[in-house]
């Protein structure tokens, strides 16, 4: 190190969430059905055996302490990449270096955060050296493996769900982080709704919680004899709003939701996922299209304005975008929650195209349904015995391939 190295070493000032990261399974909080006694991570930690996984879970669940904790637990070398600014050259140094590892007798664990991040042709350079034990990969990813990461690495990987922090392990975190300050800087007075506060802002969030109770302590109003105090009126004025998140996994969850609460009819749910998917930034266009698609489906012909309602709903997003699209969202949104219910139409088409793909009824039409209208369709038939419905309306024909006469598609 020379002289500037000393002096950006000196001058750096650790985030509250790394200096309190956890270093051990003993000090790490939440996600229980992950570390818990006997579960199948910590069995396999106590056995000695390494294995390559992908976490997946929201930002601030724990995903790379996690992976930290496994490199220490495993006493194995231990390379952190970051999808975001690292590419086939790092890969390639980082095989070198687990290659040199592995002859000097020590396994490596790398660690790629957000590796959704990566494109195809960089995951698919880490696969010979995951199948060949050269390295143990550990990668983080707040999207669905299923959808962002290459099936090749997905079957190569155990895949470990983490979940938000629940509000135990959230309180646990919150007031290590007010006590270390206290112990560093000096006693704090907190109001009593603090904990609480913090929980509903970072809601689920340990990195949140923790960026929020180091700056709200420096933040908090000091008395004529050096005491501090913080108030909920200071919490508010450092968090104000949060920023939703909305990625790939949120865009199809919260639209499933949005649909299946209209479909049930409840209004003021499907008005929450209406307002999450707007908060999120998603096309309005998109949301009118699911709002259509659930007027058809599940409203129908119970009341067949509902339809028309949703695709007029379309136009106004076309024609007025956000924000004043969201008041014809809203109004099309209330009325086909609050509509009867009917699925008739989709289960109709549905066993009509199940019945010709599946079952391969797939029937001639009949001869007397045949076109009829030019010259030469009399000489093979077409047409023949057809009755005009308008003049004959007591008349009974049937319309059905004769193999399926009687066949109920629209009960």
């Amino acid at each position: 190190m020379n002289l500037f190295d000393n002096l950006e070493e000196q001058n750096k000032q650790i985030p509250l969430a790394e200096v309190l990261r956890p270093k051990t399974l003993k000090e790490y909080f939440g996600q229980n059905q992950i570390i818990s006694e006997n579960s199948a991570l910590v069995n396999l930690l106590n056995s000695g055996r390494l294995f390559s996984l992908l976490l997946w879970g929201t930002p601030g669940c724990g995903k790379t302490t996690l992976a930290r904790i496994i490199a220490a637990e495993t006493n194995s070398c231990f390379i952190e990449l970051s999808a975001v600014n690292s590419g086939i050259k790092d890969i390639k140094e980082t095989v070198e270096k687990a290659k040199e590892n592995l002859r000097a007798g020590q396994k490596t664990i790398v660690f790629i955060d957000e590796i959704h991040r990566y494109n195809k042709t960089q995951q698919d350079a880490l696969l010979p050296h995951i199948e060949n034990g050269t390295l143990f990969l550990i990668g983080s990813t707040t999207e669905n493996p299923s959808f962002q990461v290459i099936p090749a690495l997905v079957s190569r990987t155990q895949i470990l769900r983490l979940t938000p922090l629940d509000d135990e392990a959230m309180l646990k975190i919150i007031r290590k982080g007010y006590r270390y300050l206290m112990d560093k800087y000096g006693k704090i007075e907190l109001d009593k709704e603090f904990g609480e506060f913090i929980l509903n802002y970072a809601r689920g969030d340990a990195r949140t919680a923790l960026n929020l109770v180091e700056n709200s302590y420096f933040a908090s109003e000091v008395n004529e004899n050096g005491e501090r105090h913080l108030t909920l009126k200071t919490l508010e004025e450092l968090a104000q709003s949060k920023a939703i998140r909305y990625g790939v996994d949120e865009h199809y969850d919260i639209a499933s939701a949005f649909q299946k609460s209209m479909r049930g009819s409840d209004a003021d749910a499907a008005i929450y996922w209406l307002a999450k998917m707007i908060a999120g930034g998603e096309d309005p266009r998109f949301i009118a299209r699911r709002l259509m698609v659930c007027a058809a489906e599940d409203v129908g012909n119970a009341d067949p304005t509902a339809f028309m309602l949703a695709v007029n709903a379309y136009r106004a997003c076309e024609t007025l975008g956000f924000p004043e699209a969201r008041i014809p969202l809203a109004q099309a949104v209330i009325y086909v929650a609050k509509a009867p219910k009917s699925n008739q139409t989709i289960c109709a088409i549905d066993n009509a195209l199940n019945d010709i793909l599946k079952n391969g009824n797939n029937f001639e039409v009949p001869m007397h349904l045949r076109d009829s209208h030019y010259k030469s369709a009399q000489n093979y038939g077409f047409g023949e015995g057809y009755v005009y419905t308008h003049s004959a309306p007591d008349i009974k024909q049937t319309f059905l391939p004769d193999e399926l006469v009687g066949k109920k598609y629209v009960e």
